[in-house]
């Protein structure tokens, strides 16, 4: 979440006339589209696994954003970029809440 919450920073700071703004942002991009990708095959062991479809289901939604928010930018689509990017982080924050408010729950043997 920290990496995606950066992304606005450095837009913001091309956006004051920096132009390595946009190069950290570029690189941001590619931290977070990865960063997403293996929160996609962490949501599918949890899936799998203890049978909770729930985050399989948000953190797709929230790749897809991403990925469609990503290829906006490269096309320079800032009508379609900008708010992709607010849903986006919106998304994650209350996704991250959903995740720390219901942790795992612990059986008497330690395994959930």
């Amino acid at each position: 979440m920290v990496a995606a919450v950066g992304q606005p920073v450095f837009a913001g700071v091309y956006l004051t006339g920096d132009f390595d703004g946009l190069r950290w942002h570029a690189v941001g991009a590619d931290v977070v589209t990865s960063i997403g990708l293996l929160q996609l095959v962490a949501a599918i062991a949890v899936w799998a696994r203890l049978r909770r479809a729930w985050p399989f289901l948000t953190t797709s939604a929230v790749v897809v954003a991403e990925t469609a928010q990503y290829f906006a930018g490269l096309n320079g689509a800032l009508w379609l970029h900008v708010p992709l990017g607010v849903m986006t982080i919106a998304a994650l924050v209350v996704q991250f809440i959903a995740v720390w408010r219901n942790p795992l729950a612990r059986t008497e043997n330690g395994h959930a």
